[in-house]
């Protein structure tokens, strides 16, 4: 494993220049096929399904940066969760939290529960609860830290030990954190799934997924499945992905701070009841957050006192944050869950609040984010 800092191996890890050409930035390996000498006698590569340079190039790097051996690139965020639910079989049960994204509830809910696989849902902050689901004997725990869009903070170190005490695998969802700010397989966790679409991308301008672990046998089993289902990135994908990573500290760095900024101008306005970020204080994971974490990530979330109609009435009105789903491009973006992404979730236990607001904090200027907010949150009052 690479000895330099996390920000030296983001730029350089697994992107070596080109042996061929002495390219510096790794080339875009635009290719279905390779040639062979003789049948499967080959370079490394026979199909651009089973592996491509460029792909490869991004799974190493990401490992690297997760403190992991192996690293598998997907097509999408939910495509690496999907992969990882291969490694089920029917009869087995996954335990998730009981904030948890709309995909992965619509996935684990709707399409594996079909399969035989069934789900259940806790408040993973309490420990108690947590090790009283475990007597289910679950064969996969799934978390989130920080959860969508509640942003509760698991202690993720805690939960993989009671986890482990019953043989189940242990996979974090690592998507808000990144792994600048958080590593989860140091903490404990089996496997690491990103969507690297988000924070790893930056920029709004690509989907995929990964998946990190240090079990030789979890990936040998998942990269058999990458290849005999084939939901891979292709190489263009991954080399904006690549690209994204190399500033991932910077960018991180910037979207924290203004999303501190952003949250302690909604903690004091009137309209706003109640404000989830785990930088502030009064956050009640902040001190497991402070533990596991190096940072407290880009991801605010608010419930507005004036319930749905609030809600919709500021989504409307900024200028500078966007209305849009996703999260994790250097622009800022505001998400209305209850009818976006999380709208899976209606009429189910884990329905989320129609006053809630998400809001991915950009790298833009903090004054503007708040001035933006404030003139929409006066149009709601």
């Amino acid at each position: 494993m690479s000895r330099w800092r996390f920000e030296t191996r983001a730029i350089h890890d697994g992107q070596p220049p080109d042996p061929t050409t002495g390219a510096v930035m790794t080339p875009i390996y635009q290719t279905s096929t390779y040639a062979q000498s003789e049948p499967n006698v080959h370079k490394g590569y026979d199909y651009s399904r089973t592996a491509n340079p460029t792909r490869t190039a991004l799974e190493s790097c990401l490992a690297s940066l997760e403190e992991g051996t192996y690293g598998l690139a997907f097509a999408s965020g939910m495509a690496a969760i999907t992969t990882i639910a291969y490694l089920l079989n029917p009869g087995d049960r996954v335990l998730a939290p009981d904030d948890v994204y709309g995909g992965t509830y619509r996935l684990l809910v709707q399409i594996l529960q079909r399969y035989g696989i069934a789900s259940s849902f806790v408040d993973m902050t309490d420990l108690a609860r947590v090790e009283a689901a475990m007597a289910a004997r679950p064969r996969l725990v799934l978390l989130e830290s920080p959860t969508n869009p509640y942003l509760k903070i698991l202690d993720i170190a805690r939960i993989a030990e009671l986890a482990h005490v019953h043989d189940a695998l242990v996979v974090v969802d690592n998507t808000f954190a990144s792994p600048y700010f958080q590593q989860p397989l140091v903490l404990g966790a089996d496997v690491v799934v990103h969507s690297t679409t988000k924070y790893l991308g930056g920029h709004s301008d690509v989907v995929g997924g990964a998946v990190i672990t240090n079990s030789k046998e979890i990936y040998e089993t998942l990269k058999f499945h990458q290849n005999a289902a084939g939901a891979i990135p292709g190489p263009f994908d991954c080399w904006v992905v690549l690209r994204g990573v190399k500033t991932l500290s910077v960018r991180m760095d910037r979207h924290a701070a203004n999303a501190l900024a952003v949250a302690q101008f909604l903690r004091d306005h009137p309209a706003i009841s109640r404000v989830w970020y785990p930088g502030l204080p009064d956050h009640p994971g902040h001190d497991v957050a402070r533990r596991q974490m190096k940072g407290f990530g880009g991801m605010v979330s608010c419930l507005l006192k004036g319930g749905g109609r609030a809600a919709r009435t500021v989504a409307a009105a900024t200028r500078v944050f966007i209305l849009a789903e996703s999260l994790g491009g250097v622009e800022s973006l505001l998400d209305h869950p209850a009818s976006m992404t999380h709208s899976s979730l209606e009429g189910s236990p884990l329905q989320v609040d129609e006053g809630l607001l998400r809001l991915s904090v950009g790298i833009e200027h903090a004054q503007d984010l708040i001035d933006d907010l404030k003139q929409a949150l006066d149009r709601a009052r």
